[in-house]
């Protein structure tokens, strides 16, 4: 089994409150394959970058044995560049610039040894784009796919079309309920799949991500962290986790779905306590099982020993 990752690998320059970086490694579908490679392999990337992405960004890549035929190399061209700033409230953030370069007219032709991957995630990019990605496998066994407002605002036909088309979608609150021009999440969720995807994981930042499918609504928190760098990359990194699970285990049901928010949610967790995606260059095994043996025990009920509403 096979995953497929479209997306963008980007040059990010980040401002928090806690510090800034300049041109680090970026993109969505640099941090959903970095994720998802700890969890299931092959993971095949499909993207575009410019002469100005430094050697060591591939390399990182190659490291963690993701397959990068489908990364197209543009020479006379500059990479994806996105500048943004974040406030204390770390779900507020301000974009300062944003440079399409490459990204302008980017219509990836699949490698012929990509047609066949069983999992496609469609990364946040124009979904005309992800449409023609996703047109290009044969048979795919499970397709997930991020967007953000500006498609939802600016594309809502295209966008519609796709939603028709995967199993799953992936959206923050604020997505959530512009997309389905709804207020309360519930409903919003009951809107969302309404026009396509059977399963929705709604990501809410610091108070975790929602799944809903067939008559099922499970919550999972986010992990508390006293060290928070950069949120850069959590949702996509989310993404990798999530999916690279769904790999692991090659079957996608109820159980199995609630793991993979968990396991999506600790993979977040790691990402924002440096800038940019370091944390996922080397982390070991045993910190990902401790982190979601934490989740588990921050999620923990006690059994009711008395009935609600009896008499002690």
């Amino acid at each position: 089994m096979s995953i497929l990752v479209v997306g963008t690998v980007a040059l990010d320059s980040v401002e928090t409150p806690f510090g800034t970086a300049e041109n680090i490694f970026g993109g969505s579908a640099t941090y959903a394959t970095l994720s998802a490679s700890y969890f299931h392999r092959p993971i095949q990337l499909v993207s575009v970058v410019g002469h100005d992405l430094p050697a060591d960004y591939v390399q990182a890549l190659r490291k963690r044995n993701i397959d990068i035929e489908g990364l197209e190399m543009r020479p006379d061209e500059k990479t994806f560049a996105w500048r943004g700033r974040y406030h204390y409230d770390l779900n507020e953030r301000d974009t300062l610039a944003t440079d399409l370069n490459v990204l302008e007219g980017f219509d990836p032709t699949l490698p012929e040894g990509y047609r066949t991957a069983s999992i496609v995630c469609l990364g946040n990019l124009d979904p005309t784009v992800q449409r023609s990605v996703l047109h290009q496998i044969d048979a795919p066994d499970f397709v997930v796919a991020d967007t953000m407002n500006f498609w939802i605002q600016q594309t809502p036909d295209s966008l519609r079309e796709l939603l028709s088309e995967v199993d799953c979608l992936i959206i923050n609150d604020a997505e959530a309920r512009e997309l389905a021009n709804e207020p309360n999440l519930i409903r919003a969720a009951s809107h969302i799949r309404a026009l396509g995807p059977d399963i929705l994981v709604i990501k809410k930042g610091e108070h975790g991500a929602m799944l809903f499918t067939d008559g099922i609504m499970f919550s999972a928190p986010a992990f508390p962290l006293e060290d928070i760098q950069d949120p850069t990359g959590a949702g996509d990194t989310f993404l990798g986790g999530f999916i690279g699970y769904l790999a692991r285990k090659g079957v996608v049901d109820t159980p199995t779905l609630k793991h993979a928010v968990v396991y999506g949610s600790a993979m977040a967790s790691f990402v924002v306590e440096a800038f940019g995606p370091e944390r996922l260059f080397n982390l070991e095994q045993d910190a990902i099982h401790e982190r979601l043996q934490a989740f588990r025990e921050l999620s923990k009920i006690p059994a009711f020993e008395v009935p609600v509403g009896s008499e002690a």
